[in-house]
Order: C-alpha cells, then structure tokens, then sequence
C-alpha cells in the first residue's frame, strides 16, 4: 500500500520510525491471521451456516429406511464431506489463532460437537453414531441471535439455581404434608414422598389436576384447601420468578452488547481523532520547516 504520509524535513531519515522490518519474519503470522479471518468472515458462516441446514435433513432422511435403501451411499458420502468441511473450518480457526482458539468457548463447543462425530462408531462405541444429529446445534453458535440466547441463559444459572432450591424445598414440604393428609385415602397418588411429589409436580403443570383434586375432595371435601394455594405458588409464582431471571438476564446480555460497540466505536473515534491531530501536526511542521526555508533564502 503507498505510504501517504507527509515527507520528512531535509537532512531527516527516509527510514520510517521504529524497528526495520525483517525478512518474512511476519510473514507467518500474517498467512495464519489472514485464514483465520477467511474461515470467520461473513460469507464463510453463511456457508457453514447452509452445510449444517443439508446436514440437519440428510441426518433425518437416514432415519427413513425406504429412503436409505435408495439413496444410503448418496447420504453418508455428503454426510462425510460436510463433516470434512467442518474439520476444515476448525482446523483454520485453530491454526491462525493459536491458543486463542481454546479460549472462546464457542469454539470449544463446536469442537467437541464434530469431534463426537470423529469417534469410531463402531462396537461399543456404535451408539455414538446417533450422536452425529447434535452437529445441528452448531447453528447455536453460528448464529448471533441464537448466541445471544444462550449466553443469557447460561448467565441466569445462578438465579435459576436459587429459585430452583426454593421450589424444591416447597415441593418437600408440600409432598410430606400431602402424604400425610392424602395418603390413607389415595395411596396410588400420595402414598410415599416420592409418589407424592411426582403426584404434585403433574399437578403444578396443570395436567390433569382437577380429576386428581376431585377424587381427593370425595372423601375430604375441604381438601381444595391445600391444592388450590400449592397452584398458585408453585405454578403461576415460581414459573413466573423463572420468566423474570430469564428476561432479566437476556436485558442484561443486550445491554453488555450496546455498552460493547458504544465502547469499540468510542475507541475507533479516538484513534481516527488521533491519526488526524498527528497529520494537522505534521504539516504544521512541514509548513514551518518550509518558511524557516524561506526566510533564510537570499533576496
């Protein structure tokens, strides 16, 4: 590229500042940066993108045996060819940066979902096999939108964790006063902890709660008593806790992600800003040089 910058004063170095450039000693590592950009730029995504959508439906054409009997050795050779494709892709990534690579923990999860297809499946290990649908869940990191929603999950995990200790320790104490009260009359239902709890948690999704309440409310008729406030938390108050951590979080990711790009796009101003005061200085200087130039020129 042609060095646009201002020309040195008389008498200066032509050399520009700073170290003197070896010979192809950054050559190497430019090679390497330069395929790692290829194999992340945008139209290879959109590509690998495309390959794990014709990977998705080869995948499910196997599980139709009329279809393996025509087209089997059609479907298994594109199987191995976009499965090469993204060995390919993940070994240009891990080439150009290096271990950089392992420090993006997308990348370890697209590695781990094509290395499980890498295994032999064959033996003991043939139920791996069936493993090769999860090569789908590379959209996940693929796809920005679908990258965002799991980083906001991932980042709920310790509120979930909390709420999810409450709810259990309601669903305890709930299926310990449901046996007791419960468990004489519909021991199929409410005989012991475990059935208890399985029995309250059909309940808490409201699946077929009323029929279970009525046969309880025969022989006890003020039995709604328990059912109908054991509902309302753990089906409309906890579920609801679950909903707010979740959007809570994902608010929290988008505005990460709004703090981010204000903070690259602050840093890009600034450099230009920069670039621009160090060029304003430079003719200042070349015009001075110029005038001294002048000034000392016999009339």
């Amino acid at each position: 590229m042609t060095d646009l910058s201002p020309l040195p004063p008389s008498g200066a170095s032509q050399l520009p500042p700073g170290p003197l450039p070896s010979n192809g000693d950054n050559a190497p590592h430019h090679w390497r940066s330069r395929l790692a950009d290829i194999a992340e730029s945008l139209p290879a995504q959109r590509a690998i993108i495309a390959l794990i959508v014709v990977n998705a439906v080869t995948l499910g054409l196997e599980t139709a045996p009329s279809v393996m009997d025509r087209y089997g050795p059609w479907l298994e050779g594109l199987d191995h060819a976009i499965l090469m494709v993204f060995v390919a892709e993940l070994a240009a990534k891990m080439i150009g940066r290096g271990l950089g690579f392992f420090r993006n923990g997308w990348n370890l999860f697209d590695l781990a979902v094509v290395g499980i297809a890498l295994v032999p499946s064959t033996g003991a290990l043939s139920v791996l096999r069936a493993l090769r649908i999860l090569r789908v869940l590379r959209l996940v990191s693929v796809v920005p939108s679908l990258r965002r929603v799991v980083a906001s999950l991932v980042g709920a995990i310790p509120g979930l964790g909390a709420i999810s200790g409450v709810l259990l320790l309601f669903f305890y104490v709930s299926a310990v006063l449901a046996t007791k009260l419960y468990g004489d009359d519909a021991p199929e239902l409410f005989g012991s902890i475990g059935g208890s709890m399985f029995t309250l948690f059909q309940i808490m999704t409201l699946e077929g709660w009323a029929d279970i309440v009525r046969d309880i409310m025969e022989p006890q008729p003020f039995a709604w008593l328990f059912f109908i406030p054991f509902i309302l938390v753990a089906t409309f108050t906890m579920l609801n806790l679950f909903i707010a951590i979740i959007v809570n979080a994902m608010q929290s990711e988008h505005e990460a992600e709004q703090k981010a790009e204000i903070a690259a796009i602050q840093q890009a101003s600034d450099a230009e800003t920069a670039t621009i005061s160090a060029e304003i200085a430079a003719v200042r200087r070349d015009i001075a040089e110029l005038k001294a130039l002048l000034e000392r020129r016999p009339a």
